[in-house]
């Protein structure tokens, strides 16, 4: 996947990124972003993220780290794409084991099942690998994250998916993130950390942890390489969610999702 400069103006991305921001506040899904700028490149898509960012910032909210998505061969597969993309974690996105959460907050929402690390040091530079990212990592977390895209799968008036550039302009379409209880890593092979997620006590996917890149610290070390360019790194106290090893399930009002992680404990959340 590689980026392109952006052919966007100022006033495009400006005007792209307040439709996403409003269709997360009216709880109203819009258009495609690149339904409406059929140039748009990844580096434009972005720059709509970021935009709508700086919105959330403005509002008194706070980074507490990033996400990475689409890390699975099959979902790279699908979208035809060689590499993950990222979105930014903020402070208003975190639910606590066994939260109750309002379903109809969220545009279309799914959950997926993942591993969080919680960055001990400072973690930035192009040649990072998997051993750089456990050595910089405090704890590790079971989480789930609950995803929300705030642009319609179809575009309504042409009928065409929504795809990577709409993803990545939806901050990933990352909406929160419930976490179960932190695990010290040290001796551990993370590749076989697994869970089984039920919906309303009948189970709905399983995983390993191997189905993110083959391990879940690759996709950290790439978030890593990818933002030292631009001169960003991953700061102490961040969290990562380091990308998804089961499909994404469909939420609706009244369901009950448990994760069992088996020795690393479970995750429940309901949504009302």
């Amino acid at each position: 996947m590689t980026s392109h400069p952006g052919s966007m103006t100022f006033e495009d991305i400006e005007a792209a990124a307040g439709a996403l921001y409003q269709a997360e506040i009216e709880r109203d899904q819009v258009r495609p972003t690149s339904a409406l700028y059929p140039a748009m490149t990844l580096a434009d898509a972005y720059r709509v993220q970021q935009a709508v960012i700086d919105r959330k910032l403005a509002t008194g909210r706070a980074i507490i780290g990033r996400k990475i998505g689409l890390t699975s061969k099959a979902m790279q597969r699908a979208m035809q794409i060689d590499e993950p993309d990222y979105g930014t974690l903020l402070d208003d996105m975190v639910f606590v084991n066994d939260a109750v959460i309002e379903a109809a907050r969220f545009t279309d929402p799914r959950i997926e099942v993942e591993l969080a690390f919680v960055l001990g040091d400072r973690l930035s530079g192009e040649k990072l690998g998997v051993t750089d990212v456990l050595a910089a990592t405090a704890r590790v977390v079971p989480a789930l994250e609950l995803i929300a895209a705030r642009s319609h799968r179809v575009d309504p008036q042409t009928g065409r998916p929504r795809g990577l550039l709409d993803t990545v302009a939806d901050n990933a379409a990352s909406a929160g993130l419930i976490t179960g209880q932190a695990f010290d890593p040290a001796g551990m092979d993370l590749r076989w950390c697994g869970a089984i997620l039920s919906c309303n006590g009948v189970v709905e996917e399983t995983g390993l942890a191997a189905g993110v890149l083959d391990h879940p610290a690759n996709g950290i070390a790439w978030l890593a390489r990818r933002l030292a360019a631009h001169g960003v790194a991953l700061e102490p106290g961040q969290i990562i969610l380091a990308g998804s090893f089961t499909r994404p399930v469909a939420v609706s009002a009244g369901d009950e999702f448990v994760a069992d992680y088996g020795a690393l404990g479970s995750i429940r959340c309901r949504f009302e």
